[in-house]
């Protein structure tokens, strides 16, 4: 089998936090909005179906109240996403228009239609406000785990994942993530981020560990250039290309109580959260510690000397 018979599967998941979007609507005067980050995303895909026959594509919506798979969704069969598809590929494909590729045609409907039904049923009632990232990597984990399964046995399958990250982080999520990424480290599968708002520690220790690009965009209505130029490439054609140099990753753990990075905490031992200061009572676990107080020495009776 040469290289280009080899699979290449590209899982994007789009951060679709309905309160940090409406605010950067407002603040910027909608000059760059969610759906203008899913136009780019889209491209990016079609970019990727585009580039070799045997390329696969993925898209998840990370919310805050849910992970949905964008495409391929429950109306797309396994053999659609292997290009082996008939009457059902056909079904999916209503038509092309302006000249464009059935399948792609498709793809941005069925993703442009996904969007809409999750931000419609959107109810912030809840107090859930964080994006449910360290979820939607799992989810694209198991996509991964799962389609690598449905790989002729004469194929190899690469994998990668790149998350377009714009709320902050959770540190809330702080384990699951953590697990996430030694698990795609151990599959082989690259993280790759592109940062919208601010910095991500977590994201910056999951492109290190697994070896994947991290960059964060400072321009974002330049959004489609970034992702075309750095993330449409895979791991071994970057390397003949000229790329934003490494940035310094920040290890530090963020402490499950104030959030903020420490270099020396206390951790629990059960499920191993960071805290910055002591507590006898685990605010994660609720686990009790039994505190071993020193012991305590007993006086020394002195001896009455008796009187000559």
């Amino acid at each position: 089998m040469s290289a280009d018979d080899d699979l290449s599967l590209l899982v994007v998941i789009i951060d679709t936090n309905p309160i940090w979007w409406g605010k950067k609507a407002l603040g910027e005067a909608g000059q760059f909005t969610l759906s203008k980050c899913v136009d780019a995303a889209m491209v990016l895909g079609n970019s990727h179906l585009l580039m070799n026959r045997n390329n696969r594509l993925a898209m998840i919506a990370s919310h805050t109240q849910e992970s949905r798979f964008l495409y391929p969704g429950k109306g797309w069969a396994a053999a659609d996403l292997f290009g082996d598809g008939g009457s059902s590929m056909e079904s999916n494909c209503s038509g092309s228009k302006d000249g464009k590729y059935e399948l792609l045609t498709a793809i941005n409907d069925a993703i442009a239609e996904e969007i809409k039904d999750l931000m419609t049923k959107t109810d912030m009632r809840g107090q859930q406000t964080e994006t449910l990232l360290a979820g939607s990597l799992a989810k694209a984990l198991c996509y991964i785990n799962k389609m690598s399964k449905d790989v002729k046995g004469n194929q190899e399958m690469k994998s990668r994942i790149l998350v377009i990250k714009a709320a902050e982080d959770s540190a809330l999520q702080y384990m699951n993530f953590m697990n996430v990424i030694f698990a795609a480290q151990k599959q082989s599968v690259l993280i790759d981020a592109c940062v919208l708002d601010s910095d991500s520690g977590l994201l910056q220790q999951a492109c290190d560990i697994t070896g994947g690009m991290y960059l964060k965009v400072l321009h974002m209505p330049s959004l489609l250039q970034y992702l075309l130029w750095v993330f449409l490439p895979d791991q071994e054609q970057r390397s003949q290309l000229v790329l934003p140099p490494p940035i310094h990753v920040d290890y530090r753990a963020a402490c499950f109580c104030h959030r903020n990075l420490i270099e020396i905490g206390y951790v629990c031992s059960v499920c191993l959260s960071i805290f910055c200061n002591f507590s006898p009572i685990c605010s994660t676990c609720e686990t009790a510690f039994k505190i071993s107080l020193p012991p305590v020495m007993k006086a020394k009776k002195k001896k009455l000397k008796l009187a000559a």
